[in-house]
Order: structure tokens, then sequence, then C-alpha cells
């Protein structure tokens, strides 16, 4: 399966415009959206889902998945479809597969079909499509001047913000300071992830180190348990985790049963605290069916939005979670409350108090906290921010190709 890892070899070339304020974060949106010719007649509207994985993968997959369930249910005049583990060179195929069998709308939904999606656009200029992530186009396959298409937008919600959070907890519970990390692939998705899960570590306890590993696939539990078990001997005592399946979960939790010892660890897209309940401190979970709702209810009107909407913690596309309704395990609630930290404005405050206070900051408009704000270093010790300076919307999410002083990173 091809994959994301090549994105920080490609140029930086943009794609028709972010979405800057509003419900979805900053906003720098491009004039007026796409209307599809001819309108569709029909009252109903039918929509189909692309997915790199399983829907059984109790992450990614599955909560793109319950986004489509969710709207199916709620929108009587919609029908659904979907194609499960599609890999990611044949995507261009599922896609004309979908519109040949009256598809009006199509969400493609991996950074690898990003390509195929775009050139949709122009073949089928009377339907309208929806790539999750976006970033910057591959620089020898389409150029920001070959990108006409009005039909074809751009979507995603960020951990960032959340992670952060975890981070925290991370900070707090550990007693080796040292942290691991288990990445799919080192995309500028994947970095801006660990490296704030670090931030927030550093903020509670300014000793902790962090080890990366990467597997090379979005799905690949197996190679997620042997990472997870290599940073385990390592000495990590905290492991966090961009993945589509919670076998890093499943590695900590058995790592728990066998030996008596919590090597504590976070749900990812999903609540996996079932996966892991005496392990899993909190996570962070995805409400894909928020833009979902609001793309198919424009769609009906047959009106596309070409541009990148971004989804964080304010208007609720991501939230705090180890399961729905539960921002944290009680069974480590007292030991975040025992630790104190001090902040240079806020002054004394447990951990616990501080990241809800925190998680309240980034729930805001406009958002009162930025995680990534200078000085900050990278591992190589060079000043990537200064004191005071928030890093740029384009750095931050497409080009996050270095890590916070003290990672480890992974070998190349």
């Amino acid at each position: 399966m091809s994959s994301r890892r090549e994105f920080l070899k490609m140029s930086a070339v943009g794609i028709g415009g972010l979405i800057v304020g509003g419900a979805a974060g900053w906003e720098l949106k491009p004039s007026g959206g796409g209307k599809v010719t001819p309108s569709p007649s029909k009252k109903g509207l039918k929509a189909g889902w692309i997915y790199v994985g399983p829907i059984s993968d109790n992450g990614w997959t599955m909560m793109h998945n319950l986004g489509r369930e969710t709207v199916a249910k709620k929108f009587k005049w919609l029908e659904t479809t979907y194609a499960e583990t599609v890999p990611e060179s044949e995507a261009s195929s599922y896609i004309d597969n979908m519109f040949e069998n009256g598809c009006d709308i199509v969400f493609t939904t991996s950074w690898g079909y990003m390509v195929d999606t775009v050139k949709a656009g122009e073949k089928w200029p009377d339907k309208i499509l929806y790539h999750c992530s976006g970033g910057p186009l591959p620089y020898k396959q389409i150029t920001h001047k070959e990108f006409k298409s009005r039909n074809v937008g751009f979507y995603f919600n960020d951990f960032y913000q959340i992670y952060y959070l975890n981070g925290l907890m991370a900070g707090a519970l550990t007693k080796t300071n040292k942290l691991g990390y288990v990445a799919a692939f080192t995309t500028s998705e994947v970095v801006r992830h660990l490296d704030a899960f670090f931030l927030g570590a550093k903020e509670v306890n300014p000793n902790v180190t962090m080890k990366v590993l990467v597997t090379g696939s979005w799905v690949d539990p197996e190679t997620d348990a042997m990472n997870a078990e290599a940073l385990i001997r390592w000495g990590a005592d905290v492991i966090a985790f961009t993945a589509d399946a919670p076998a890093v979960i499943s590695t900590c939790q058995k790592h728990y049963k066998e030996t008596g010892k919590r090597i504590y660890t976070f749900s990812h897209y999903g609540p996996m605290k079932k996966f892991g309940p005496d392990v899993v401190v909190s996570g962070q979970l995805v409400h894909w069916e928020k833009w979902y709702e609001d793309l198919l209810l424009k769609a009906r009107s047959s009106v596309a939005e070409p541009w990148q909407h971004w989804g964080l913690a304010y208007g609720g596309y991501v939230e705090l979670g180890d399961d729905w309704n539960e921002m944290i395990n009680p069974v480590f609630v007292d030991k975040l409350k025992a630790v104190v930290v001090k902040d240079p404005i806020l002054g004394e405050k447990s951990v616990y108090d501080l990241i809800l206070y925190r998680y309240k900051q980034f729930r805001s408009e406009p958002v009162s906290y930025h995680v990534f704000k200078g000085p900050i270093y990278n591992s190589n010790e060079e000043l990537k921010l200064k004191s005071g300076e928030i890093i740029s919307q384009d750095e931050l999410r497409w080009g996050m190709n270095w890590y916070i002083k003290n990672i480890i990173p992974p070998k190349k």
C-alpha cells in the first residue's frame, strides 16, 4: 500500500486556501464556493466513502464509518455506500465505480487518495468530492495552477491540542522520565501530534525524554505491538501513538497483567478504554459527523466548498476522553490532582486542574492558548520559535518535519 510517508519530501504548494476563523479554526477563505451544474433534480442524495482500513479497526476508519452511520440515520433523504481496505493506488477506480453507480458525492479518507481525488474532480465535473486531510499537493503531480476544480474540497479534524493535554498527564504520571511514541509515519500530522504531546509532558516535568519508533503503516497491529514492547524495554512507562488500531493499548494492558507494572497510554480516534482499562488514562476522540452533516447539507443544494476545512477543539470537532462522556479514567484522577505545577501566569495548580483550564482555553473563541509558542528548540538544539512567537499555520499544518529538543527522533 502506498502511504503518506512521502509527504515531507513534497514541495509545499497550496491547494486553494485555508479556512481561518469560525467554527473550523483559522480562516483564509477563497472567494466563493463551487456550484455543481447541472443541479440534481432529485430530492435525495447518494454519498460514498472510501476507507483505507477496515471498519473494524477501532480507530480511524471505524470513526469515519460511525460518522457515515450517524448522517445516514439523521438524513432520511440520504443513501450511503462505502468501500473498506482500499489500497491507495486503487482510489481512482473506486471513485469511478461509486459515481458510475449513482453517487452524487464521494469522501476519500486517506492522505494517499488525494491526487486521485483531485484528478477525479476534473473527470467528474457534475459530482462533488471531499478528501480527508488535504495538504500541499505533490509538486510533480499536481501544481496549484492546475488545481481548477471547484467541486473538490478538503477536511480534517486535528488532535494536536488534545495530544498536548494528554502530554500534561504523561509528565505527571511517569516515574522513569522516559516516554515512548509509536508513529505510523512521520507526516506533518503525526509529528505535530507527538511534538504537542511532548510539549505538554515537558511543561509538567522538564526532565522527560521521548523516543519515537515508526511502524510504516497506518494499520499494522503486529508491528505497533513490537514497537510498544521495544519502548517498554527501553524504559518508557508512558506510550502514546498515532496509528489506526489499539495494539499499543493492548500491549500495555498485557504488560500490566503479567508484571503488575503500569505503562500508561491513551485512546486514539475512538474510545479504546475497553482494550486497556488499567492503563488508558485519557485520549483523543473525533467527531467526523460534524463535517459530514455540514458538507452533505450543502451538497444537497449542489454546493461544494473547494478549500481546506480545519476542525479543532473549538466547535467540538475533537474532544478529550478515554471513552465517550469520560475525559479522564477515574482510576488516575487522584494521581493527577496530587501533582502540582507552578504556571507563570496561573500560579500553582494541580495537573488535573491545569488540564481542565487549558481544555477550556482550546474550546474558546478566539483560542486563548497556543501549544506551539516560543521559545522552542528542536532536537538539534536549533531555535525554531523565538520567545513569544506563535508557529505559523502553514508550518503547523504542512511543515512539521522537526522534533522538539529531548525527543529521540526515529532512524531515517
